[in-house]
């Protein structure tokens, strides 16, 4: 069950980073244009790449040596670090949303909505790499607690986002808000990085 709970506030920290992927989902709703459709999407794309990650990572960890562990975690540490000053930057900037609201098909809303998933190179260091790379270590029943944790977060935040997007796009746009959703962002990530040097100390 811990890693349940893990898994759900660690993927919940890394969605809640606002994104291009995550604006399109508020503008979506704002436009009441096809949000299930949009937010279903999202969500099933976090759930496959999240359990490929887990997956990929499991079953190729038992062929890592311990140079090839030592480089991942690394490089692990190297984007917790990147990603915990990028949010601090963040603090600083403003949010505007675009709510013309346009005619268009579920086809094309479907293929803009692969696009701002598939297409961003921070989908697959957030949920392949980073989920897949921090739970390598967890027994199998673990990881699968772990990824579902990780899922659902990004069910109940995509559906949010999408259905409550009126309301959320008021606080989005409010500095004291989502400085102080970052600052909750920077200071889970920092524990996660600390826990991550620890372990490859012990590597060492």
């Amino acid at each position: 069950m811990e890693y349940l709970v893990l898994g759900f506030f660690t993927g919940l920290s890394l969605i809640l980073a606002i994104g291009a992927q995550n604006i399109f989902v508020i503008e979506q709703g704002l436009k009441k244009q096809y949000v299930f459709l949009v937010c279903i999407i999202c969500s099933l794309s976090d759930l496959i790449l999240i359990f490929f990650g887990i997956l990929l990572f499991h079953f190729f960890h038992q062929y890592f040596n311990l140079l090839v562990e030592l480089t991942l975690n690394i490089l692990l540490i190297i984007f917790l670090i990147y990603f915990i000053f990028s949010k601090i930057k963040s603090i600083k900037k403003n949010i505007s949303f675009n709510s013309e609201v346009k005619n268009v098909s579920k086809i094309e809303i479907s293929l803009k909505t692969l696009g701002f998933t598939y297409l961003n190179a921070h989908v697959y260091s957030d949920t392949v790499f980073f989920l897949g790379n921090f739970s390598k270590n967890f027994l199998l029943d673990e990881k699968m607690y772990f990824g579902i944790g990780a899922s659902i977060a990004s069910f109940i935040f995509f559906f949010l986002l999408g259905y409550l997007s009126t309301f959320l796009s008021k606080y989005a746009q409010n500095d004291k808000t989502w400085k102080f959703i970052n600052i909750f962002i920077i200071a889970f990530m920092s524990l996660l990085t600390i826990y991550i040097i620890k372990e490859t100390a012990y590597l060492i």
